[in-house]
Order: C-alpha cells, then structure tokens, then sequence
C-alpha cells in the first residue's frame, strides 16, 4: 500500500463531504493513533459544518471510557488496540454525539509501543450507521509514525465512503 499524500487525503474527504452532503448524513469521529487527523482532513473541506458534526481525540484509557463509552473490562481484557476497543470506540461516538455515521482508529503508529502481538503498524478501524451495526476491521500498515497515521486516514475515509451510499 503506497503512502497517501496531502492532496490524495484531501481528494477523499470532499468525495465522501458530498456523498454525506446528499445523503443528509453528519459524521463523527473518535481517534487515537490518528489524534485528530480525520476529523482536520474533513475540517479542511469548505462547507464541512454541513456535514461534520464533531470529533473525539482520545488516547489514554480515561478518554476512552469518560468520552465514549469504553468500558474498563474492555480495555484490561483485550487492550486499546483491538477489535471490542474499537466497536465500543464507534457505538460511543454515535451515543455522544448528534451523528449519523461514525468512525473510530486506535492503533499503534510507532515508533514505539509495538510487541509480538501487536507490531508497530496495527491498526483497528471501526465503521457504524446509526442503527446499525458496527464493523471493524484490522489493519497492518508499513512505514514510519507519519506513514502509519496517513495510511489510516485514508483507509478510514474509504470505509466511510462505503457506509455512506
């Protein structure tokens, strides 16, 4: 998978700005590894209040479950970096917010932080409608922490396409 740059990023968000646009759709986010990232790749888009509603940067397993949802059992069982994280990550953000669709990442970018288990590059992104149910899926990306970051945004846009048709 190559690197995205700033204008491919770019190119994404006002595709998936005018598929919510039309479908009457509003977006939250809730990050980790990306620490905002999706929610500034959509912000940067003029008309982006239309469709944006807000974004969630939560890195410590506080954040997590004070902001959305979390549960602690959760995090001490299967880490930040997982599959259950992410689902409750999603389902939180749309519990919190006035959002139709979400997107959730935790992951690890790196440099550090990785182990056998979980090696820098693993990321867990997580897609829901309001409604409906949530879909996660993982990801091992290559490349340094700027590579890593980017790499999930942009698999992060392309799923939120998906579940805004």
């Amino acid at each position: 998978m190559s690197v995205p740059d700033d204008p491919s990023l770019r190119q994404l968000a006002e595709q998936l700005g005018a598929r919510l646009l039309a479908s009457r759709d509003r977006l939250v986010t809730a990050e980790s590894c990306t620490g905002g990232w999706i929610a500034k790749a959509v912000t940067d888009i003029a008309g982006s209040s239309e469709w944006f509603d807000c974004g969630m940067a939560a890195y410590s397993y506080e954040a997590k479950q004070a902001l959305l949802g979390v549960q602690p059992h959760t995090l001490e069982i299967h880490g930040a970096v997982s599959r259950e994280t992410v689902i409750e990550m999603v389902s939180g953000a749309l519990v919190n917010s006035g959002a139709s669709i979400a997107v959730a990442v935790t992951g690890i970018a790196g440099p550090g932080g990785g182990s056998a288990d979980k090696p820098v590059g693993t990321v867990w992104i997580g897609w829901k409608r309001r409604g409906g149910y949530a879909r996660a899926e993982v990801f091992h990306f290559q490349g340094d922490r700027d590579a890593v970051r980017r790499q999930t945004v942009e698999a992060a846009l392309h799923g939120l396409e998906a579940i805004a048709r």
